[in-house]
């Protein structure tokens, strides 16, 4: 019963990771933001894996998908100190490190936030790109920063509840098999069927 529960745990988890991470890609592609679309793809990968080792009862694939959460967790607090400008990271990097250089576009919220009022700006300055718009943007009643933060948030949460249970399960699988090894599973006595008596009798015979 215990195995139960924690594998339908384990398994709400994953789906709840799949709905939160399917919602946050859809905006990074909006956004172009590179890095966090390949990352998030191998996110989606590793948790459907996980998915499939809990429903399977194949603990290497859970021990993977506990494993990726420890990096995926280190990923988003990166996430969150970029965009809260810790230490020597800085909004300002955002071209090279989400796009890799190949864009100039910024996260999706930042025009699209809740409340924001965009307003283009003419003329554009001297130094604009001409293929680019240049606007302001005012009114919004929650920065965009801040949304991306609570986003790496949630899923820096989903990810420790998760690992909690991986690990429980793993440990629920392996205790599982060495009982089953104790009962007679695998002994190494082996199994011996019911041997199989001939009933032709055998009568002497005289020269």
């Amino acid at each position: 019963m215990g195995c139960c529960s924690g594998r339908c745990t384990l398994a709400f988890i994953c789906g709840m990771q799949l709905i939160s991470i399917l919602e946050r890609q859809i905006f990074d592609f909006l956004g172009y933001q590179w890095a966090p679309i390949l990352t998030n793809f191998v996110h989606i990968i590793t948790v459907i894996l996980g998915l499939f080792g809990t429903v399977q009862f194949r603990p290497r694939y859970v021990t993977g998908y506990a494993v990726w959460l420890v990096l995926w967790v280190t990923w988003n607090i990166f996430i969150i100190c970029f965009y809260l400008e810790v230490g020597d990271l800085s909004k300002q990097d955002s071209d090279l490190i989400m796009t890799f250089n190949m864009s100039m576009h910024r996260s999706w919220w930042m025009e699209n936030g809740p409340g924001c009022r965009v307003t283009p700006v003419t003329p554009p300055p001297s130094w604009a790109p001409e293929d680019h718009r240049y606007i302001s943007i005012a009114g919004c009643l929650l920065e965009y920063q801040y949304v991306e933060v609570a986003h790496s948030s949630l899923q820096i949460l989903l990810a420790l509840v998760g690992f909690i249970y991986a690990c429980y399960v793993v440990k629920l699988i392996s205790e599982e098999e060495d009982s089953f090894d104790f009962i007679g599973g695998f002994d190494s006595y082996g199994y011996q069927g019911p041997q199989k008596t001939s009933h032709l009798q055998l009568q002497p015979m005289y020269m």
